[in-house]
């Protein structure tokens, strides 16, 4: 897409506006697109960013940290997809539904957005004072680690996640444009930041130092992979092989981004996708196919242990 894509340097102007409750707008000109983000301090070491990005067209934009302190940003993709790119060749992919933990300190680079193509996304950024005084000086200093970008988690949002990061979307139009309601808007950044610093604690991070961006981005590969192919009979060793990760390296991994083994994970993935086959209309042997089994009966037994209910009692009830 480099070669297609325009690039705006460092040096680009925008428009900057005061959107009212101490919301500031950056815009890129209009003539490329419907490209802006919105920031908000929520207090002293805590702030809030709305993306919205539809260019007209491949976009490259040059970034240079405004952190001179190290930040822990957490990202919420809520539409679309988008990349940063470091300058020693470090990638990110940002996509609606999942959860981005980074940390950083000064990172240039460039963030890549596709044409026509609508991107919105929510950061919450924490600065290393704020985070001290909430996690303490060992427990910061374990998160926030030497400065340089780091992915610390990408995992798939949680429901609990997506249901406050929709409600700081409603908020954040309602304080720009009527009665302002910061206690809200406040009570749903700190909810969201709650959950996912639970989420890094310092014993998990120990294991952390051994896996670089792109073991991490092979993991979520592999997760991905056993999504796509429920149905095709799924081992350690050939998902090892296929994203080309060490068994010892993809089991750390999957402990560390989803608190859980790969085999675990497949589990999951398999009776979720049952579910909702069978309550759209798929009988019972059809179901256990489409997902990997090929003995309706182990099937069941699989189905009525994860679920505590059997395959047919859930069968046409959809929701």
């Amino acid at each position: 897409m480099k070669q297609n894509a325009l690039r705006l340097g460092l040096d680009i102007p925008k428009d900057v506006s005061d959107m009212g409750e101490g919301w500031r707008r950056l815009q890129l000109p209009i003539d490329l697109g419907h490209c802006y983000s919105d920031h908000l301090e929520l207090e002293s070491g805590l702030s809030l960013v709305r993306v919205n990005y539809q260019p007209k067209c491949h976009l490259i934009e040059e970034t240079a940290c405004p952190h001179k302190e190290r930040v822990l940003v957490i990202t919420l993709g809520l539409t679309g997809e988008s990349d940063f790119h470091q300058t020693n060749q470090n990638s990110l992919a940002f996509k609606a539904g999942h959860t981005t933990i980074t940390t950083f300190s000064n990172t240039p680079g460039e963030r890549v957005y596709q044409a026509n193509t609508p991107v919105s996304q929510l950061r919450l950024i924490v600065n290393e004072p704020w985070l001290q005084r909430y996690l303490g000086a060992e427990r910061c200093e374990q998160v926030l680690g030497n400065g340089h970008l780091y992915l610390l988690s990408n995992h798939s949002s949680t429901s609990n996640t997506r249901t406050h990061a929709l409600a700081l979307s409603r908020h954040i139009q309602t304080d720009m444009h009527h009665s302002p309601n910061k206690l809200n808007t406040h009570i749903h950044a700190l909810s969201i930041l709650c959950e996912q610093l639970d989420g890094i604690a310092p014993e998990n991070l120990k294991s952390q130092a051994s896996l670089n961006v792109h073991e991490l981005e092979r993991i979520e590969r592999a997760r991905q992979l056993m999504s796509e192919h429920l149905e095709t009979p799924l081992t350690l060793a050939s998902l090892s092989q296929q994203v080309s990760l060490s068994q010892h390296k993809l089991k750390q991994g999957f402990k560390q981004l989803y608190d859980t083994t790969p085999s675990q994970m497949l589990t999951e993935l398999r009776m979720q996708k049952a579910y909702t086959l069978l309550t759209t209309g798929h009988q019972v042997a059809q179901a256990a196919w489409m997902v990997g089994y090929r003995y309706p009966n182990n099937f069941s037994v699989a189905f009525t242990r994860y679920f505590g209910r059997s395959p047919k009692s859930v069968m046409g009830h959809n929701g």
